[in-house]
């Protein structure tokens, strides 16, 4: 998508592991999730920026002041996909610490509590098909 648009692409999860010098199963790992997620709403404005792409985790709208800021800041897309799409993604990814190692029921129920807000993004695209697809679907919304 950032390619296409020729915009800057930002990755949070990237620009948190830079900033502590650690994954982020390190991250959790060594300083908890609570650390995590102060350098990821610390570090979401830079994420932010105007004319920019941004690749955000799932739990980062969880926070109603991130959540707010992405409002105001963006124009949030929900990349919607099935649970058992993602599942199929992911399931057994070891570099995500609030999947690995849990049961797929366990992960459905966070999923489902996420969603909720996921929803709430101005728009919606199909993540069920090619990326080359989805980047369509995501240019006819790029206010850039």
């Amino acid at each position: 998508m950032a390619d296409r648009a020729r915009a800057p692409f930002h990755d949070l999860d990237l620009m948190i592991e830079n900033e502590a010098a650690m994954s982020i199963p390190e991250i959790f790992a060594r300083r908890g999730e609570a650390a995590f997620r102060s350098l990821e709403s610390r570090l979401l404005p830079d994420a932010l920026q105007s004319g920019a792409v941004a690749a955000l985790g799932g739990g980062t709208v969880m926070d109603d002041a991130n959540w707010q800021l992405i409002q105001q800041r963006s124009v949030p897309v929900y990349l919607e996909l099935s649970f058992e799409t993602i599942w199929e993604r992911i399931g057994r990814t070891e570099n995500r610490p609030l999947i690995a190692g849990h049961l797929r029921g366990e992960v459905a129920d966070l999923f489902e509590r996420r969603r909720p807000r996921y929803e709430e993004a101005a728009h919606r695209v199909d993540a069920g098909r090619s990326p080359d697809e989805v980047a369509t679907d995501l240019l006819a919304l790029w206010p850039g």
